[in-house]
């Protein structure tokens, strides 16, 4: 929902908006969960539940929510004829909630800074109701709320089974991720060739060091920020949330160690330090030394990087950024 904020705010203007969301798909259906569609009485259109496929007949469905007032679980699977006749050829299955309009839920959730899952029930007499999970503020413990934070930290919206109102139910789980971030510690020639990709892969890059000619605008032309302190102040400016990937690469163990101390302990999806393994091995033993625990040690991904063989600054940034993005999405880290 977050990209068609501005194509809401058009439609919204010459009436109401209904909503198609993807629940849940199976096979190769083209768009995963989550995926999202707006749609007007007059024919106005914004979004994709399909790619295509089944564009038509979901903007019908949804049209028909906003007439009755009511919304509903529609599916569309290739063993189905209805498949065939809207155009689902190319396999796999979908179920798409259609909504009469953009639950308030969402729209807030859209705008807001992040961190945040939106609960939507997809059947019974419940169908359509919005419970609203925030990373930042949420102290339930029920099994809704565990369920949402999981899907938030996999950044993937997706269905799950709950009890809603004492019934075994299908939800949603919206998620609405924070936008990813890279704090880089150490203006070197590595991380000059890490803002350009991780740029391309939609983070907002932090670089920060404690060295005045390490951190100039002409050396990051295009870093979104430069923090000049030691690790402590330029860490504690840059902010680390569970969206935040934290690269040390100075090299220099009185920049390396406080700036792992406080990632460490930080809720950082992703921390990593460069050096060689006997680096690692030392650096770890200081850090233990210094009172960090096994568990916050296991965290540091060291040497830092997939193994791709390259040995270019560019090649470095490159096998940083594809750990951070295993890392992100819960795939095998592989050395």
């Amino acid at each position: 929902m977050r990209p068609l904020l501005a194509d809401y705010a058009r439609l919204r203007e010459a009436g109401p908006v209904g909503r198609a969301v993807v629940a849940a798909v199976w096979g190769s259906a083209p768009q995963a969960a989550g995926a999202v569609m707006l749609v007007t009485p007059q024919g106005g259109m914004a979004g994709s539940v399909s790619g295509g496929c089944v564009e038509v007949a979901v903007a019908e469905e949804v049209r028909a929510a906003m007439a009755r007032g009511t919304p509903a679980l529609v599916r569309y699977g290739i063993s189905d004829a209805r498949a065939w006749e809207v155009g689902l050829a190319c396999g796999g299955t979908l179920e798409v909630l259609v909504e009469p309009s953009v639950p308030d839920a969402v729209l807030e959730a859209a705008r807001g800074p992040g961190g945040t899952v939106v609960l939507t029930v997809l059947e019974g007499p419940a169908i359509g109701r919005t419970t609203t999970f925030d990373d930042a503020t949420t102290t339930d413990e029920s099994v809704a709320a565990h369920a949402a934070m999981d899907a938030l930290r996999s950044g993937l919206s997706r269905t799950a089974r709950l009890q809603v109102d004492g019934a075994d139910t299908a939800v949603l789980l919206e998620v609405f991720p924070r936008p990813p971030r890279l704090v880089v510690f150490g203006g070197v020639h590595v991380a000059a060739e890490l803002v350009p990709l991780a740029r391309a892969l939609g983070y907002r890059t932090i670089i920060a060091d404690g060295r005045p000619a390490f951190l100039t605008p002409d050396r990051f032309p295009l870093a979104d920020e430069l923090i000049l302190g030691w690790p402590d102040e330029a860490l504690a400016k840059a902010g680390i949330d569970s969206a935040t990937a934290v690269a040390v690469l100075t090299h220099d163990p009185k920049f390396d160690d406080p700036a792992l101390m406080i990632a460490l302990r930080s809720p950082a999806m992703y921390v990593g330090a460069i050096g060689s393994r006997k680096t690692q091995v030392a650096r770890r033993e200081r850090l233990r030394t210094a009172g960090l625990a096994e568990a916050e040690l296991d965290r540091l991904h060291g040497p830092i990087g997939l193994a791709l063989g390259g040995r270019s600054p560019a090649e470095t940034a490159l096998a940083i950024l594809a750990e951070i993005t295993a890392v992100r999405y819960g795939a095998p880290v592989i050395r």
